[in-house]
Formats: C-alpha cells, structure tokens, sequence
C-alpha cells in the first residue's frame, strides 16, 4: 500500500474517498508525488501532479486524479511495454496511449465524472477512425486497450495508417499530451492477477454503494487481466501437439543398465536385470497449417502467424505441410526446414475468394498430422471434425461465436 504524499493532489483525493468507494480503495494502491511536468502523469504505480493541477476547478481535480488511478490500476504503463515487446520496433507508444486515455476517458464520464475539455473519448475515436461503423451503446465492453490499439494500427502495424493518423488528429485537436510512462518489465502474471482481485473487489464495494465506478460494473472490457499472450499460447499449444513421448527400446540397453552392469562385473556381485533405453520415435510428426486465402486476415497478423509457424517447426523439428486455400486449394506444398520462415513470409496470397473448409481438411489429412493448424476469420461452415486429429482454431479478432470444435485463440492480443 502507498502513501497519499501529494499536498497538489490532497484535496481532490480526499474528496474522491467521498464519492467513489471504488476508486477510493484503488488510489491507496497507488504512489501519489507532486512534480514538475504536465497537469498530471503516470509511471508505473506512480501518478506524478504537476503545477498546473491545482488550477484546475476541484470537480477536474477530482476527474483528473480517477483518470491516473485507473491508468495504475488497469497496468496500462506494464501492457504498453509488453505490447511493445511483442511488436517491436513498430510499436507507437504515443497511439497506444491515446487509446488507453479514450477509454478511461469513456468510462469516467459514464460514471458521472467531469474532466477537462476538450478531451478524447472512445466514443469519437471508433466514430473518427476510417473503415468503422459507428459504436454500439455498448462500446466499453467491447474494448480494451490491446484491442483498440491494433484496430488503429491496423493500416500497417505502426500507427501510420489512415486510423492511425485520425486517431492522432483527434487527440491533438482535444489538447492530447503524453500521460503515460512505460511500466516495469512484465515478465509475470503476478502484478496482472493481484490488480485484477483489487480492481473486482473495489468495484464491488462500489456497486453496493450504488454511485461512482461502481454504476459501471459488468461494462467495463478493460479490466487488468492476467492472460497469456497469444503467440506463447500458441507455442505451447502446438508444440504439445507435435512432441512425441519417449517410448522404450526393447534391443537397446539403457544407459543406466550398462554401468549397473559394469559395476557389478568389477565387483564381482550378480547382474542387475535388464533396462530397455528409451527415446523417441524415428518418424517427425507433422503440422498441417491451413491460411485462409479469402483476403480477410490482415498483412500484419500474417506476418507474425507465419514467423510463429517456422518458429514452431524449426523447434520441434516437425515438417510443416502448408495448404493454401479460399473456396479451393490454391496450393499445397511441404516447407524445407532451412527455408520455411522464408517462404512463409514471402507467400504472394491470393485474395478476393469465398471460402470452403472441406477440401483444405482433406488436403490436410492426407498428410497424416500430428495437429492441424487454420488461420481464418470462420467465415464459413466448418463441417465435422478430422478423426484422430487436434486441430487448432487461429482467429485474427475477437471470436463472437467459438467453433464447437478444436481449440480457439485470438490473434488480436
């Protein structure tokens, strides 16, 4: 727990513990310091208030101070720095960061909170960003910060496409300033699960007082959460699927029989009974990847399935057999392992089709796998099963209505 060591912030806090019994309980969670810099900042668990908050009127105090409560209590200085890991060089901390003040910016003013104008609001950004119907009633549900950020990133991967760029023309219009800092390394889920259990508990408490934060619970998409990203998901996934177990030998000696064995020899005792070896078997095991070719899988998450596929097989040691397909098989081929991260990522796709599972799933079995892996929007019937097979679901978006088979995972993470 940390102190309340702002005399700048003092009043509008101590107001806060007032109104919102959410909020309240989570600003004890944070480190509140006075500061030079911009109204106010936050750095990890730290919210930093510079000379121009006292200037605010007391109701934009109070507004303010619940806006970087909520940027420490929802990690998003740990998410952007593991979003950044995942991405790269690529990564726009500064895009990121409007996303993240839209959304809290959306939730507070739900919850009867006022802010100073003009500000951004995830209302306007989906409305402003190219490509998007306006959003539902619903919007806060619906989104969390990942989400909207790869959404406005979605031009090409940077932040530089058209929804990006609104994005950016938006939030400079309402007077954006960076508020962000990026927060230690997020190498565990520790920090995610212990702010995901105060965030519930405080919501709960202000539910039952029925006024602040509290009004929101259940709309509220953004949570802290502590879930895996999907490329080690994906990893774990697959790689179980194509590891064999080692079985025994029977015509080879173990290791351990042969000094038991030479042991007992030098010392003249009885011979140990015989231990088989055990290894693996000779034969590779296979992963059939089936790419929807229908032109609805962004170039971005493409890229990034594709490295994750050779990575897998360059691991593992398993072929991987690449079936190509939209209404028909558009190609079917096995990858040499010394050039399978370079063919994938150089595949010219072919776009525009409808799209048809059956004769990919043939395609797929005939190649007698160990898992069958699909990227697709599921856009499509998928038919039965393959027998004897796992086959794993790769979906670029949120998934609104799961298969009733096989394993799903969200590439929008």
């Amino acid at each position: 727990m940390r102190g309340h060591h702002s005399a700048r912030a003092g009043p509008a806090l101590r107001a806060l513990a007032e109104t919102d019994p959410a909020l309240a309980a989570l600003s004890f969670w944070c480190a509140h310091r006075d500061g030079p810099g911009p109204i106010a900042r936050t750095a990890g668990d730290a919210i930093v208030y510079g000379p121009g908050f006292p200037a605010l009127p007391r109701r934009e105090q109070i507004g303010v101070a619940a806006h970087h409560i909520l940027h420490v209590a929802f990690r998003h200085g740990a998410r952007s720095r593991a979003m950044a890991s995942r991405l790269g060089p690529g990564f726009d901390p500064q895009l990121f960061n409007i996303a993240a003040d839209a959304i809290l910016n959306e939730t507070l003013i739900a919850a009867g909170y006022s802010l100073p104008r003009p500000r951004v609001t995830l209302t306007a950004l989906l409305e402003e960003a190219p490509g998007r119907r306006p959003p539902s009633t619903d919007a806060l549900s619906q989104w969390d910060v990942e989400r909207l950020y790869l959404h406005l990133a979605a031009g090409n991967g940077t932040g530089t496409g058209r929804a990006g760029e609104a994005a950016k023309s938006l939030a400079r219009d309402a007077g954006f300033e960076d508020d962000l800092g990026a927060g230690p390394p997020d190498t565990e889920t520790g920090a995610a699960a212990d702010w995901a259990g105060l965030v519930s508990r405080a919501i709960a408490e202000g539910r039952a007082a029925g006024r602040g934060l509290g009004r929101l619970a259940g709309r509220l998409g953004d949570l802290p959460k502590s879930e895996v990203p999907w490329e080690r998901r994906f990893r774990t996934l697959v790689t179980r699927a194509v590891t064999r177990d080692t079985l025994p030998q029977p015509f080879r000696p173990s290791r351990r029989w042969l000094a038991m064995d030479a042991a007992a020899a030098i010392a003249g005792a009885p011979r140990p009974g015989f231990l088989a070896a055990s290894g693996r078997p000779r034969s590779r095991a296979r992963i059939a990847v089936m790419l929807d070719a229908s032109g609805s899988v962004p170039a971005r998450v493409r890229d990034r399935f594709a490295g994750e596929v050779a990575g897998i097989a360059t691991r593992t040691g398993a072929e991987v057999h690449l079936i190509v397909f939209d209404a028909e098989v558009r190609e079917s081929r096995r990858l040499p392992d010394h050039e399978a991260r370079r063919i994938l990522a150089e595949l010219n796709w072919p776009e525009g089709g409808g799209t048809d599972f059956a004769p990919a799933f043939a395609e797929a079995r005939a190649a007698d796998p160990s898992v069958i892996v699909v990227l697709t929007d599921l856009e499509a019937e998928i038919g039965t099963p393959p027998a004897r097979c796992p086959v794993l679901w790769a979906i670029p978006g949120a998934v609104r209505s799961p298969p009733p088979w096989g394993r799903v995972i969200s590439l929008d993470r």
